[in-house]
């Protein structure tokens, strides 16, 4: 049941698995399963939300991500694994709110986290999705350089989705520097395909980049098949979205593109 659940979730069939993983979740429990471990609602319960956030319908999610965390915090059978999940996906709302400071703080949370779990064959997966939401954190607080430094330096061993995630990040920190033609160079290299859930993200990083570069007929095309994969296969909620139209708006208006901020050592 939860190997399919997964897989679907994986393949980025989030809608189906969403429905099942929940209806699961709430189906009544019968007199004798009361009293056994509360691990199969709680599995049933973070992959729908799992779901829900790649998928981007996010309104309902942190209630339902804090709720389950508390209960697996208070509960001795609670599995550490399963919370680390879902505060990752707590960051991931985060970053879609633009709340970065917060992000940063799960984030780097769950990687303290990790390193006592290192025994455990899915820690690989967490720490790398917990580093790709603090590498974007770090860019959305404009500290490129950091954000560079996590992305470049995890790329190698990153493999499939989790791989486009790195580049994708790759390229965003060199554009926030001003290091337009390098992002460029770096988005056209070979990368596996994104998943459902990082539709759009290379075509928006890389039409940032030809924009910059005042290639606004290219720009313009690229930002056009962003937003086109966007509207296909993300929710109509995702922030994504928004995010795609008002890049296209930037490009077609002739406006000017964002200055890189000033790159002054912090104290």
């Amino acid at each position: 049941m939860f190997q399919d659940l997964t897989g679907q979730v994986a393949r980025g069939e989030y809608e189906d698995a969403e429905v099942r993983a929940q209806a699961f979740a709430d189906r009544p429990r019968r007199p004798w399963d009361r009293s056994s471990s509360h691990l199969p609602v709680w599995l049933a319960r973070t992959i729908a939300v799992t779901a829900a956030v790649l998928h981007g319908r996010r309104g309902h999610v942190l209630p339902e991500l804090d709720a389950l965390a508390a209960e697996l915090r208070e509960t001795s059978g609670g599995d550490r694994t399963v919370l680390l999940v879902l505060r990752i996906n707590r960051a991931v709302v985060l970053l879609g709110e633009e709340q970065y400071g917060k992000a940063e703080a799960e984030a780097s949370d769950v990687l303290g986290e990790v390193t006592r779990l290192a025994h455990l064959a899915q820690v690989a997966d967490l720490e790398l999705s917990a580093l790709a939401c603090l590498a974007e954190a770090l860019c959305g607080q404009n500290r490129f350089e950091e954000a560079e430094a996590v992305a470049r330096g995890n790329l190698p061993r990153a493999a499939g989705n989790r791989a486009s995630s790195f580049r994708y990040l790759l390229v965003c920190s060199l554009n926030g520097q001003g290091r337009y033609e390098e992002a460029l160079a770096e988005a056209v290299q070979p990368t596996p395909p994104v998943s459902r859930a990082g539709s759009g993200q290379p075509a928006m990083a890389a039409a940032a980049a030809l924009h910059a570069l005042d290639r606004r007929d290219d720009a313009e095309v690229t930002a056009r098949q962003a937003l086109s994969a966007c509207e296909e296969f993300l929710h109509p909620d995702h922030p994504r979205i928004r995010e795609a139209r008002d890049l296209l708006t930037r490009i077609t208006a002739g406006e000017p593109p964002r200055d890189a901020p000033d790159t002054e050592p912090r104290s």
